[in-house]
């Protein structure tokens, strides 16, 4: 079997944290709703707000991130995103479960956001492709 070039490496490194970003940002409706049930979260308001300190965000701030033709979109979707998660969450951990719950509906901002973030991340990774 011969061995990977160091070109194939880097593709099968970026679609492995494509892919674990597209599972992991689509698992925060999950955390969301169980802080809006509980009122509680293992991560604060602040962390979730830092779109930089996600693997994605580490990754988008590295230079094979900034070095994607939709870098700047694929950013101000991750920043928007962590923006919204973040007052979803603020609401849920101060007791506001029905204005926290509204901001998750079908068609909300946050719906939107993630569908686009895990939209835009899966055609870079199916770009990679080409």
């Amino acid at each position: 079997m011969p061995k990977k070039t160091e070109t194939e490496k880097k593709e099968i490194n970026m679609k492995e944290t494509i892919d674990k970003a597209i599972v992991a940002h689509s698992r925060w409706k999950i955390h969301l709703k169980n802080a809006i049930k509980t009122g509680k979260c293992n991560s604060t308001v602040e962390e979730v707000q830092n779109s930089h300190a996600c693997k994605l965000g580490e990754w988008l701030d590295s230079a094979a991130g900034k070095a994607l033709p939709s870098y700047q979109e694929l950013f101000e979707l991750h920043r928007e995103f962590h923006q919204e998660a973040s007052h979803v969450l603020h609401l849920a951990l101060t007791g506001q479960k029905s204005e926290a719950t509204e901001k998750m509906d079908l068609g909300s901002q946050f719906s939107q956001l993630t569908a686009k973030l895990v939209n835009k991340l899966a055609e870079v990774r199916g770009s990679e492709n080409e």
